[in-house]
């Protein structure tokens, strides 16, 4: 995919439209870190908050504990 560098006030940016925003699973206002590399090229990467280990503990507890027939007829 070609974007083309655009003026953006006093700034520089490349305009990410819905196609490339859906590709990239990013949403307005997520945080992204930008990685320079040796050559120039721009790495994009979203930060995701990760889960608490007791949160997701908490969850397989309760989703076990929901769906513990089925579990027990796939086992």
């Amino acid at each position: 995919m070609v974007k083309t560098i655009t003026k953006i006030g006093n700034s520089q940016g490349l305009i990410f439209d819905a196609a490339l925003m859906d590709m990239a699973h990013f949403q307005v206002g997520d945080k992204v870190n930008v990685e320079v590399h040796e050559g120039g090229t721009v790495t994009l990467t979203p930060l995701r908050k990760s889960i608490r280990t007791e949160d997701a503990a908490a969850a397989a507890k309760r989703i076990i504990s929901r769906n513990s027939e089925v579990f027990r007829r796939l086992s």
